[in-house]
C-alpha cells in the first residue's frame, strides 16, 4: 500500500472497518478497552493528537492500518472493544433495568448551554459544562434514556496564551470539522435536520449535529449556516461571547429552538431538565404548544410545571442573566404565535428585581416554570433557598421548594489509569459497576502502602513528565519567551510536596490568597528538608478585568526568584490539562470566599485519585471533610469584612501547612514511606469516591426529580 492518509472510514480495511465508528463515538473516552486500541494503533500519534482518534484517522498511513489488521493482539483489542461499544448502545445496567418502569417509558432531555466530554470538542468553559458532560456519560453507563441539546460553537471557548509580562491572551480558533466525534443528525426521514427559530422580526436557522455517547445522544445547534445573515451565523459561534443582545439571543436559540429542533427529530421527551437558567425559554415554546393543542395557558403551564427539572448553580445573584423587558419583548417578538394575548403573563413568570430594579431573570422564569427545583448542594440549597425566598413570601423557610443533590464525578473519566489497574488488581472484575457503594471503597484498607505510595508517585512523576512536555512544546513550536518558561514550571521538583490550584479565575474564588503573607509562603516553599510546590492553571472570563489581574500577578509571582522557582502557572487549562493536574498534585488547594462556591467538583476528582482536599468549608466539602481525608481552612470572623475573613483565611492556611500538611507528607519510616500520609490518602478516596461519583448523583436525580415529574 501506499503512504496515502485516510480521512474516511471507506479507507480501513475490512477486518477493522468499524475503527471509524468506534472513533466518532466518546463513549471509547472513559472505557479503557476502546482506549487501548488507539494506544496500540500509534503510540506517539495518540500523544500528538491530545488523545483525539478522530484526529488520528486522518494521519494514520495505510500500510500502519494494514498491519493492524493483521496483528492478532491488536484484533483482540479491537473486538473486545467493540464488543463492548455494542454492549454500551444496547444494554441497560441491572440498576435501571429495575427501575425503568418510573419514566413510564420516557426519555429526559437535557439542556446546557455547554458539554465538556473531551478536549477535542471544546465546547465548554469550565465546571457546568464538567457538570453536564459527566452528568450524560452516567446516564449512558446505567442506560438511562437521556438526550442532551446545546450548542455546537465553531469557535468553541478561547485558547489562552499569556504574554511576557503574564496577561492574558486570548484567541479563537475554528473547530476543523473533519477531526471532532460529530455527525449531521438527521430527521425520522433521513435528512440532515435544519430548524426554523423565530427571532425578532426574522428567522434564523439552525443546524443540529449529533454527538454520541454509547446509548446517550447529544444534539448540537449552529446557526453557521450560509442562508443565515452574518450577524446571525455569529449567534452560536463562541461559547459566552459578545454583550446581553447576543446572550439573549442565544438563549432563545437554546430554549426554543432546542425544543423545536427534538420535534423534527422525532424525540417526545417526558422529562425536561434545565441545567442553569440559560436554557429557561424551553417553557415559552412548550406552553404555546400546549395552547396551540387547545390547552388554556393555565392548563399548559400546569403540564409544563410538572414536568420540568431545574439545577441552579449559581450562589452570587449577579451570576443568573436578567435582561431589560424590552430587550425580552424585542426578540421573542416573533415566538408568540398563539400565546401572543398571554404575553404579559409569560414576561411576569420572568419577573424580578435583584436589587437592580425590574427585569427579565432566567432564574425567575426556570423557578416559575419548573415543579421539580435543586441547588448542587446541601449548603448551596441553603443559600438558594435565602437567595429566592421573595419567590415564596407565603412559605416558611423550611418549605421553599428547592432541595440539594449534591453534584458528582464520573469516575471513568476523571480516575487514573495507574489507580485503575491498582484497583483491578485489589477489588476484582466488575468493581466500576459499584463505584457508589461504601462497602466497596473499604478494602482500600487491604491495599499495601507501598502500593498506594508506588501509584501516587508514578501519577506525579506524569505530571511533571507532561508539564516538561508542554515546555518543549511552546519553546520549539511558539518561540516563547524565557520567562513563560520559567513561569511554567521548569524548576518544579518532581519528589516535592506539589500543590494544585486550577479553576476559572474570579476574585470570589481568591487565588492569590496564598500570596497574603508572601514572606511566609516563601519559608513554607523554600525549605531546604522539606521543599512545597503549587501549580497553578484556569482562564479568566473575556470581560472579567479583575480576574485578569489576579491572573496577571499570580504568573507574575511565579516569576519572582524569591520562590525559589516553586510556583508555576500552566496557561490554556482544559479538559487535557485537568487529567495529569488532578492525577499529579499531592494536595487541592480551594479557597472560595464562602458561601460563593455552589458545589465545585475538581476537589472530587482529585480526591477520586487520591489527592485530598485542603479546602474551605465550603460547597461539597461541608459535606465531604471528616477529619481525616483532608484539611479544612477554618477561621471564625464576621464575613462582612472581607479583609478581616482573608487574613484570618490566610493564617489558617499557613498554620495546616506549616504544622500539619508538609509535616506529615515528609515524615517517613525507614522504607521511604511516608505512614500517616498515605492513610489520608487512603481516607480520601474511601470517604469521597462513592459518596461524591456521578453515580449516587443519577440515582439520586432518578428517584427525586425525574420520576416524580415523569409521573404528571
Amino acid at each position: 500500500m501506499s503512504e496515502e492518509r485516510f480521512a474516511s472510514a471507506a479507507a480501513l480495511p475490512a477486518r477493522i472497518h468499524r475503527l471509524h465508528e468506534l472513533a466518532i463515538d466518546l463513549w471509547w473516552s472513559w472505557d479503557k478497552r476502546a482506549r487501548e486500541v488507539f494506544r496500540r494503533l500509534d503510540y506517539e500519534l495518540w500523544r500528538s493528537t491530545a488523545h483525539n482518534p478522530v484526529r488520528m484517522l486522518q494521519s494514520i498511513t495505510a500500510d500502519q492500518l494494514a498491519t493492524a489488521a493483521g496483528d492478532p493482539a491488536f484484533l483482540s483489542a479491537y473486538d473486545q472493544a467493540l464488543f463492548g461499544l455494542d454492549q454500551a448502545r444496547t444494554q441497560a445496567h441491572p440498576w435501571w433495568q429495575e427501575r425503568a418502569s418510573l419514566m413510564n417509558g420516557g426519555s429526559i432531555a437535557y439542556f446546557s448551554a455547554e458539554f465538556a466530554l473531551h478536549q477535542s470538542l471544546p465546547i465548554y468553559a469550565g465546571g457546568l459544562g464538567v457538570l453536564a458532560g459527566d452528568h450524560c456519560k452516567e446516564a449512558a453507563d446505567l442506560g438511562v434514556p437521556l438526550v442532551g441539546v446545546g450548542f455546537m460553537y465553531p469557535q468553541g471557548y478561547f485558547l489562552q496564551r499569556m504574554s511576557n509580562e503574564g496577561w492574558q491572551e486570548e484567541r479563537h480558533q475554528r473547530i476543523n470539522w473533519t477531526e471532532v466525534p460529530i455527525e449531521a443528525a438527521l430527521t425520522p426521514d433521513g435528512k440532515p435536520c435544519i430548524t426554523a427559530i423565530p427571532l425578532g422580526d426574522r428567522t434564523v436557522l439552525a443546524a443540529v449535529w449529533r454527538v454520541r455517547l454509547g446509548k446517550v445522544r447529544l444534539f448540537l445547534l449552529d446557526t453557521d449556516l450560509a442562508e443565515n445573515a452574518p450577524w446571525d451565523r455569529e449567534l452560536s459561534a463562541r461559547l459566552y461571547g459578545g454583550d446581553r443582545e447576543t446572550r439573549i439571543q442565544q438563549e432563545i436559540i437554546l430554549g426554543i429552538g432546542g425544543v423545536r429542533a427534538l420535534r423534527a427529530l422525532g424525540v417526545t421527551p417526558t422529562v425536561w431538565h434545565l441545567n442553569e437558567g440559560h436554557a429557561a425559554f424551553v417553557a415559552l415554546q412548550r406552553i404555546r404548544e400546549g395552547i396551540e393543542q387547545g390547552h388554556s395557558f393555565d392548563e399548559a403551564l400546569a403540564t409544563v410545571k410538572a414536568s420540568t427539572v431545574f439545577t441552579t448553580h449559581t450562589p452570587v445573584p449577579a451570576g443568573h442573566d436578567a435582561f431589560p423587558f424590552h430587550l425580552v419583548e424585542k426578540h421573542l417578538a416573533g415566538s408568540w404565535g398563539e400565546i401572543g394575548e398571554h404575553r404579559q403573563r409569560f414576561l411576569a413568570l420572568g419577573e424580578y428585581d435583584n436589587g437592580s430594579g425590574s427585569q427579565f431573570n432566567m432564574t425567575a422564569l426556570a423557578l416559575r416554570t419548573a415543579g421539580h427545583v435543586n441547588g448542587v448542594s446541601a449548603l448551596h440549597g441553603e443559600v438558594t433557598r435565602t437567595m429566592w425566598r421573595p419567590m415564596w413570601p407565603e412559605l416558611p423557610a423550611d418549605q421553599i421548594p428547592v432541595r440539594s443533590i449534591t453534584n458528582g464525578v464520573h469516575v471513568p473519566t476523571w480516575m487514573a489509569g495507574s489507580v485503575f489497574q491498582l484497583l483491578d488488581q485489589h477489588f476484582g472484575p466488575g468493581w466500576l459497576d459499584h463505584v457508589d457503594e461504601p462497602e466497596l471503597w473499604e478494602r482500600l484498607r487491604d491495599i499495601p502502602d507501598a502500593e498506594i505510595w508506588a501509584t501516587r508517585n508514578a501519577m506525579r512523576t506524569d505530571l511533571f513528565s507532561f508539564i516538561r512536555e508542554r515546555m518543549r512544546s511552546r519553546w520549539s513550536g511558539e518561540h516563547v519567551g524565557p520567562s513563560r518558561i520559567v513561569a511554567s514550571g521548569s524548576m518544579l521538583d518532581p519528589n516535592a510536596l506539589t500543590l494544585g490550584y486550577a479553576r476559572r479565575f474570579t476574585a470570589y474564588k481568591r487565588p492569590e490568597l496564598i500570596f497574603h503573607d508572601p514572606d511566609r509562603l516563601v519559608r513554607i516553599l523554600t525549605a531546604i528538608d522539606r521543599p512545597v510546590q503549587i501549580v497553578f492553571a484556569g482562564k479568566a472570563h473575556p470581560a472579567d478585568e479583575p480576574a485578569k489581574h489576579h491572573l496577571q500577578r499570580v504568573f507574575r509571582h511565579a516569576l519572582d526568584p524569591k520562590f525559589g522557582g516553586r510556583l508555576a502557572f500552566i496557561d490554556d487549562y482544559d479538559m487535557h490539562l485537568a487529567h495529569y493536574l488532578v492525577h499529579g498534585c499531592d494536595v487541592w488547594l480551594n479557597n472560595p470566599r464562602k458561601p460563593l462556591e455552589a458545589s465545585g467538583t475538581s476537589g472530587m476528582k482529585a480526591a477520586l485519585n487520591g489527592v485530598p482536599h485542603l479546602s474551605i468549608g465550603d460547597g461539597w466539602w461541608a459535606e465531604g471533610f471528616n477529619g481525616k481525608n483532608g484539611w479544612l481552612i477554618e477561621s471564625h470572623t464576621n464575613p462582612d469584612d472581607q479583609a478581616a475573613t482573608d487574613a484570618a483565611d490566610a493564617e489558617s492556611l499557613y498554620s495546616l501547612l506549616e504544622n500539619e500538611v508538609v509535616p506529615l507528607f515528609y515524615d517517613r519510616d525507614p522504607r521511604g514511606l511516608p505512614r500517616q500520609w498515605i492513610q489520608v490518602v487512603r481516607e480520601a478516596m474511601r470517604s469521597n469516591a462513592p459518596r461524591f461519583s456521578t453515580r449516587r448523583m443519577i440515582k439520586q436525580y432518578i428517584t427525586e426529580m425525574y420520576a416524580p415529574a415523569a409521573k404528571r
